[in-house]
């Protein structure tokens, strides 16, 4: 056995169990304070928001982490600089880390901010560069989607397993509208023109991470998206993974931390939808 899995099998229950302890604690906070946060920050462009609710879930989670695993690194949303190469140059600063937890104290600010009830806090941890424990907490419907590498992905307690649609046509797809006016966007919508007609339908409801755990739970066939960051997709990859599902590159390149253009679905529809987006010129 290597050492990785040794350090899933050996460490994986405490760690889990502090990344539900600090989703949970954070999750209850942010519910709190759903329509009475004070202020209001844009940080990239008016798609990217920040209110000192997302700062003070992340200093939350920070510390509860630290106390626990005091040399273990961190790296969350509110940390890091604004912008695209921001996030970059922050990931590659400390992807090497023996344990590295990757946090966004809410994902999907711009729903928080408009009481819209589609947000999450998302947890995961790395060792090694790979992802070990993730961990999507909804506190408006109080659930909480958990995997640990090698051991499944649960939500309520219960076993979860992607979607077995077979095509696109018959598959409900998800994707967003990335922050990034320049590069991200304009792709994402040439993507979206491309992939409407062949699907079921599509979803963009705000949040990366809960779409990710909606691909896992089977609620989603696939999901999508150009110019995103290890927050948003470290902690889903892994519930998508340990639900039978596949997530990569749009280019079709296995996920790693510093993905941002990422493709995750059942696995029965990858590569049609990777194939559906390099056709349209939207994948890259």
């Amino acid at each position: 056995m290597s050492d990785q899995n040794n350090a899933s099998v050996v460490g994986g229950k405490s760690f889990t169990a502090v990344a539900i302890n600090c989703a949970s604690k954070a999750g209850e906070w942010i519910k709190m304070k759903l329509g009475n946060h004070a202020s209001l920050d844009i940080k990239y462009s008016s798609h990217d928001l920040v209110t000192e609710v997302d700062k003070g879930s992340e200093r939350l989670i920070k510390n509860l982490i630290l106390t626990h695993f005091p040399r273990h690194s961190f790296l969350g949303e509110e940390g890091v600089e604004p912008g695209p190469e921001a996030s970059t140059r922050a990931l590659e600063n400390i992807r090497d880390a023996e344990y590295l937890w990757i946090v966004d104290p809410i994902d999907g600010t711009t729903n928080f901010v408009h009481g819209f009830p589609y947000f999450c806090v998302s947890i995961a941890l790395a060792h090694n560069g790979e992802v070990i424990v993730g961990v999507v907490y909804d506190p408006m419907k109080d659930e909480m989607f958990v995997a640990e590498k090698g051991k499944g992905a649960y939500v309520h307690g219960k076993r979860m397993q992607v979607s077995s649609d077979n095509t696109l046509r018959d598959s409900l797809i998800a994707t967003g509208f990335p922050a990034d006016h320049h590069y991200a966007l304009p792709l994402n919508l040439k993507g979206i023109q491309a992939i409407a007609p062949q699907v079921r339908n599509l979803r963009m409801a705000g949040s990366a991470a809960l779409h990710m755990a909606y691909v896992a739970s089977g609620r989603l066939s696939g999901f999508w998206e150009i110019g995103l960051n290890s927050w948003d997709l470290a902690a889903g990859s892994l519930l998508v993974q340990e639900s039978g599902g596949v997530v990569s590159s749009t280019t079709g390149e296995p996920y790693d931390l510093g993905v941002r253009n990422v493709v995750a679905s059942n696995g029965h529809i990858q590569e049609e939808l990777i194939a559906a987006l390099a056709e349209a010129e939207a994948n890259k």
